[in-house]
């Protein structure tokens, strides 16, 4: 019988997400309303992986087997959802990456573009595009054996390994997640701390100055960076094996043809997916040690779980 621990990590990182999600949306963590928009749209995608990939497929095949999820056009429908959750979860760390960028870096249009209302277009924008970007994929799934006219499980068409349009979509779904993230997240983190170091290098005087270093202000700021480079060194850390295999075999090869524990090729691919869906949950505990307000949040719904005063929940 499969471990047990599989499961437990499953509905752990599902609690994870969702207390992330209930604590941000709250906003008493101290962040602008614009930085929450973001953190709460990449826990809501990270949640989404866990349930309709964790959950939905890898536990219900080890555990539950709910036949409804077998059928063919429910499980295609479910992969093409985790497939969107991934793609909108890695370019909403994208867009909150520029958006720091923005906000530090030009301070022309930060006042217009880092705003509350821009961040949810932004969202919205990223959504829709990874719907769009992700039909094919609904296409190249067959059913991999047909039981009284029912389609059973999914399983890639054999005939479209070999396209040029698959071939050429898999390269084109590669550069755009990861790689092409992991460059942009690289580029905008970069440009943001050479322009800090400059800006300190000619405020010297006023950095020395105890009462401006303890400034809310500061203090706001500083909070803001230590939250974006954790963020943004933790998902290109994660996803870097995912990136080495890719490189060496298509992404979309999810069932790998040749699965034996000694195939380099097939322990970096199972490697570098625990490593993406370990990052499911990881962001949450950046902001519980990032975050003082964020841990007293956590302490708060503590209370109100395990208290029957309701009025610890105001």
């Amino acid at each position: 019988m499969p471990d047990r621990k599989n499961l437990y990590r499953g509905l752990l990182f599902f609690t994870v997400n969702l207390i992330a999600i209930v604590i941000l949306v709250r906003g008493k963590c101290g962040l602008s309303k614009c930085i929450t928009c973001y953190l709460v749209a990449m826990a809501v995608a990270d949640l989404t992986v866990v349930i309709v990939d964790v959950i939905f497929h890898r536990i219900n095949y080890m555990y539950w087997l709910i036949r409804f999820l077998s059928l063919t056009p429910v499980c295609t429908v479910n992969l093409v959802a985790y497939i969107v959750a991934v793609d909108c979860s890695v370019w909403f760390t994208v867009a909150f990456t520029f958006d720091r960028y923005v906000m530090i870096c030009c301070q022309k249009i930060q006042s217009k573009y880092c705003t509350q209302k821009t961040a949810g277009v932004v969202i919205a924008i990223i959504c829709v595009m990874s719907c769009f970007r992700s039909i094919p994929f609904y296409y190249f799934i067959e059913p991999a054996f047909i039981i009284d006219s029912v389609p059973w499980h999914c399983f890639p068409r054999m005939d479209d390994f070999i396209s040029t349009f698959r071939k050429v979509y898999e390269w084109i779904d590669t550069i755009i997640t990861p790689l092409l993230p992991i460059v942009l997240i690289l580029l905008f983190n970069a440009l943001t701390i050479r322009h800090i170091i400059v800006a300190n290098r000619s405020r010297t005087g006023l950095l020395s100055n105890s009462s401006n270093q303890n400034c809310p202000e500061g203090k706001n700021r500083r909070t803001s960076m230590v939250l974006l480079f954790s963020i943004s060194a933790n998902f290109v850390l994660l996803w870097m094996t995912y990136v080495v295999h890719s490189v060496n075999w298509p992404v979309i090869n999810y069932y790998y043809t040749d699965k034996y524990l000694s195939n380099p090729m097939y322990i970096t691919q199972q490697v570098g997916f625990m490593l993406q869906l370990l990052g499911s949950c990881t962001n949450t505990c950046i902001y519980g040690i990032a975050q003082k307000k964020f841990r007293e949040e956590l302490k708060h719904l503590a209370k109100c779980l395990f208290t029957l005063n309701g009025k610890l929940c105001q």
